[in-house]
């Protein structure tokens, strides 16, 4: 199986910036993630 790129706390950390009111977009940009993804 694959390595995740990201660890479980980074991935958290990224959907409550979201869930506060932060655009997707920035959050992708500075986690340096796609929005697709």
């Amino acid at each position: 199986m694959r390595k995740a790129r990201f660890t479980e706390h980074q991935i958290i950390a990224v959907i409550k910036s979201v869930e506060a009111g932060r655009t997707v977009k920035d959050v992708c940009r500075e986690a340096g993630i796609s929005e697709a993804t």
